[in-house]
């Protein structure tokens, strides 16, 4: 008889142990800009046609509580974020996204779109496992359609499919956005599609998100919805069911009570928060850490996550339905642009890190600095592509795209690192949109490190 020898089975990993590092969370100077976005984001999962968001008059209209009443002008953004998962085994029919746009003038509209970009999950863009830190010079590298997505307006990218304008006739309709979501054969079959849209209208216009399943032609093959079909789900139609959870008040913040956020669907202000990172608000520099130590800005602080600023970045909104979000929490598409003019007082050589982390979410500093992780857990709160700019050691400037992954409580590698001479005034300059798929807050921090 032969004994067979058994593998050990590997050890499990040891639990996640927190690290403190001492430091402050300052508030981020600045705030976001006026720009209205059409935030289209609940219910995140399609399960039936009907209207995702609506800022139509309710005028009209057979569910009048569908529409919000909110005329765009102007600069406006436009994010539609929707998850489609088939709602029976043997039911794997397409689904579609559309945006259609009504000019209520006497004179044409034209819409000009800035920029844009519009991915599903399967098969443009899906989660893959990527480095936590990996160059990204060409947009290339990406982990989900948010991720993807992000990457390519930062670069003021316009996507193929889009049309540079849309002109639309007074008293007209036409489609802003007419895309799929399959699930065949996609095992499981659920797909997503992250789409942002910079535009600028010369007219008043109100806009809606619909869903419908694929029409059939003549012979059984899927076929869009027509013009018509959209319009037909816009006046008779009613809000996409199941609906997400309703989210709790705001002022709802006794410590041991849970928060739900809920998902937005609505208008929020607020398209790019542009700030000059300085000292004081009277200040040009930003001087740098003492040796050993650093200090922090918060990006997409939130109520029960602002880390110690006191300070809540999240976008208002300006009109929602009861059952959603009551901001825009996580400012999914929304660009942070941030100078930091930095500045070695010292008569000494120092050198000087910036990197974005994703510290263990809490609304006070619970022990006097940020709480990190290691090892760290699995959960992702982090996938997408940042840009620094900032002349180098030799004088050259440099502009860097990196695509970073990080889970809960991860500290972040360096994204620049700076040997900053006595005296030495040198301009960091950092940018990125909040990508769909992640979980808010992160910082920015800058570090001097220990001599």
């Amino acid at each position: 008889m032969f004994w067979l020898a058994q593998t050990p089975s590997a050890p499990a990993p040891p639990p996640p142990q927190e690290i403190v590092i001492p430091q402050t969370v300052r508030p981020l100077p600045g705030q976001l800009d006026a720009v209205p976005v059409f935030n289209s984001n609940s219910p995140e999962i399609i399960g039936a046609e009907g209207i995702l968001l609506s800022t139509f008059p309710s005028q009209g209209k057979r569910h009048p509580e569908a529409h919000l009443d909110f005329g765009f002008e102007g600069r406006f953004d436009l994010f539609a974020h929707h998850v489609y998962k088939a709602l029976t085994p043997e039911n794997l029919t397409t689904a579609y996204l559309g945006v259609i746009v009504y000019n209520p003038g006497t004179r044409p509209v034209t819409i000009n779109t800035l920029q844009a970009a519009s991915y599903l999950s399967q098969p443009d863009a899906p989660f893959i496992s990527l480095p936590p830190f990996v160059d990204n010079p060409l947009g290339e590298v990406y982990a989900g359609p948010g991720s993807r997505a992000m990457s390519d307006v930062l670069r003021g990218r316009r996507q193929a499919i889009f049309p540079p304008q849309l002109i639309v006739p007074p008293g007209s309709y036409q489609m802003l956005l007419n895309l799929p979501i399959p699930i065949a054969p996609l095992d499981p079959p659920i797909n997503g599609r992250s789409t942002l849209m910079r535009l600028r209208s010369d007219g008043p216009v109100y806009l809606a998100s619909l869903a419908l399943f694929a029409r059939q032609d003549a012979a059984g093959n899927e076929i869009a919805p027509t013009l018509e079909d959209w319009q037909t789900i816009l006046e008779t139609g009613n809000l996409v069911t199941p609906r997400d959870r309703p989210p709790t008040l705001l002022d709802n913040t006794a410590p041991t009570n849970q928060i739900i956020y809920g998902r937005v669907a609505g208008v929020g202000i607020g398209s790019r928060w542009q700030a000059q990172v300085t000292d004081q608000p009277t200040s040009a520099e930003l001087t740098i850490p003492d040796p050993g130590s650093a200090f922090s800005y918060g990006l997409s602080t939130l109520a029960r996550g602002r880390l110690g600023s006191d300070q809540s970045q999240t976008a208002p909104l300006r009109v929602r339905y009861p059952d959603t979000a009551y901001e825009a929490h996580g400012n999914y598409g929304i660009q942070y642009d941030l100078s930091l003019p930095l500045h070695n007082p010292t008569n000494q050589p120092r050198t000087v890190t910036i990197a974005l982390q994703t510290p263990i979410k809490e609304d006070t500093l619970s022990r006097n600095g940020l709480r990190f992780f290691e090892p760290l857990p699995p959960q992702t709160f982090f996938r997408g592509t940042v840009r620094v700019r900032y002349t180098d050691d030799q004088g050259l400037p440099q502009t860097r795209y990196v695509h970073l992954v990080q889970r809960r409580g991860q500290q972040g590698e360096p994204l620049a690192t700076l040997q900053m001479p006595a005296g030495d005034r040198r301009l960091v300059e950092f940018s990125f949109l909040y990508p769909p798929d992640s979980t808010p807050p992160q910082v920015l921090t800058v570090s001097t490190l220990e001599e």
